[in-house]
């Protein structure tokens, strides 16, 4: 075999292990965008509890003493459903275009929220300057902010994460804070759930001077 030779051999072994390649990657491929991207696994309870520490961060920063715990408002408190999480991928197209799209089983979306009252418009939005500045020197960021007419609200994100907190005055002299997971997850097969067959949450902590 002349050397010519062995270098033409040589080079179809190379395109035809391209070409096997690019097969397998464009059958990786088409799987992944039939399929959909799988959501992440995570435990409810332990991203409560982080939540939980978020908006006692929260709480600390707004620098609010006199203000009471609004335990007479029907609040969400915490909880982990399923609202806003969908079906991905070609083949849950019919679900995706539905009027009512179905949540797909064992995902969650994980929230926490509370509220204080006797906390002022004025007294508000200077909390909300002190929390701004406090927090956001440790490394959170401001992705919200409005103080009008008809809304008092401020958005971060705490660093090193994806998830989203927010502070909102509302009528009676009442101030929310909120914390929620960016994206939906699955949650681990023999995760404990409540009577409605979702994930059981751990009890409010935060924040932790008016709970005790």
């Amino acid at each position: 075999m002349t050397q010519e030779h062995s270098r033409r051999g040589w080079r179809r072994k190379i395109v035809a292990a391209s070409a096997m390649g690019l097969a397998v990657a464009g059958t990786v491929g088409f799987v992944r965008l039939w399929n959909g991207e799988p959501y992440p696994v995570a435990d409810p309870a332990t991203t409560a509890t982080r939540l939980d520490g978020y908006t006692q961060a929260v709480y600390d920063a707004l620098d609010l003493p006199n203000a009471e715990l609004d335990t007479d408002r029907p609040g969400r408190g915490m909880e982990a459903d399923g609202y806003g999480c969908s079906y991905s991928g070609l083949s849950h197209l019919s679900e995706q275009l539905s009027d009512s799209p179905p949540i797909p089983p064992g995902v969650v979306n994980v929230s926490d929220e509370w509220a204080l009252k006797g906390v002022s418009r004025a007294q508000a939005v200077s909390a909300l300057q002190r929390a701004r500045k406090q927090l956001t020197r440790r490394g959170w960021e401001v992705t919200g902010y409005e103080n009008s007419r008809i809304r008092l609200w401020l958005a971060l994100k705490p660093s090193d994460s994806d998830d989203g907190v927010w502070i909102e005055a509302y009528p009676a002299n009442r101030l929310e804070v909120a914390a929620r997971t960016a994206d939906c997850a699955r949650y681990p097969s023999g995760t404990p759930l409540n009577s409605l067959d979702e994930p059981a949450m751990p009890p409010q902590v935060a924040p932790v001077q008016l709970r005790r």
